[in-house]
C-alpha cells in the first residue's frame, strides 16, 4: 500500500469518523436535546425513546472515535452501518431517495463508505496496523456487514412497533425535532 492510499484511508476514517461524533454530539446536545431526539426516536415507532437517544449518542461518537483511531475498524464500520441502516429504515426510507427530500440518499452514502473502509482495511496509519490486527478484505467487510446486520435486527426486533402511538406522534413530529436539533 502506497502512502497516498495511507493517506486517503486515514482522510476518510477521519471524516467520517468525525461527522459521527458531531451527529452523536447533536443528539445530546443539539436543539431538541436528549428529550427532543427521544421524542424522535418515538415518534419513529421506537420504544424507549430516552434509552435509544443515549444508544444512539454513544454508538455515534464511540464509532466516530474508533474509526479516526483505526481501532477495531470492522466493528466501527458496523455501528455505522447499523445507525445508517435504522436511520434509512425508519427515518428516510419513506422520503425516497434524494437527502434534500429528507431521502435516503445520505445514508446510503455513509452506509456504504463504512462498508468499503471495513473491507480496504484502515491503512498503516492506524492503532489496528500498530497493534497487528489485520481483518480487512472479506474478513472484514463481513465482520462489518454481519454485525450491523445483527444489530440492527436486534434493535428494530426489541424495540420496534410497526406504528407509533398517536400520543407520542402528535407530541413532536420528526421534522420538527430534527429542525430543533439544526
Amino acid at each position: 500500500m502506497s502512502d497516498a492510499d495511507t493517506a486517503v484511508l486515514l482522510l476518510v476514517r477521519v471524516v467520517v469518523g468525525l461527522i459521527m461524533i458531531m451527529h452523536g454530539l447533536n443528539h445530546w446536545r443539539g436543539g431538541g436535546r436528549i428529550e427532543g431526539t427521544a421524542r424522535w426516536f418515538t415518534g419513529l415507532g421506537l420504544r424507549q425513546g430516552v434509552l435509544q437517544a443515549w444508544m444512539s449518542v454513544l454508538t455515534e461518537v464511540g464509532a466516530g472515535i474508533l474509526l479516526i483511531l483505526g481501532l477495531l475498524t470492522p466493528l466501527a464500520c458496523a455501528a455505522v452501518i447499523s445507525v445508517m441502516l435504522v436511520a434509512g429504515l425508519l427515518a428516510h426510507r419513506p422520503n425516497g431517495f434524494f437527502v434534500f427530500k429528507d431521502g435516503y440518499e445520505y445514508v446510503l452514502t455513509l452506509a456504504v463508505v463504512a462498508l468499503a473502509l471495513a473491507v480496504l482495511g484502515p491503512g498503516r496509519w492506524s492503532v489496528d496496523h500498530a497493534a497487528g490486527l489485520d481483518l480487512a478484505g472479506w474478513t472484514g467487510g463481513g465482520i462489518a456487514l454481519g454485525a450491523a446486520v445483527v444489530a440492527t435486527g436486534g434493535l428494530l426486533g426489541t424495540f420496534w412497533r410497526l406504528e407509533p402511538k398517536a400520543e407520542a406522534a402528535s407530541e413532536s413530529t420528526p421534522e420538527q425535532v430534527d429542525q430543533e436539533a439544526r
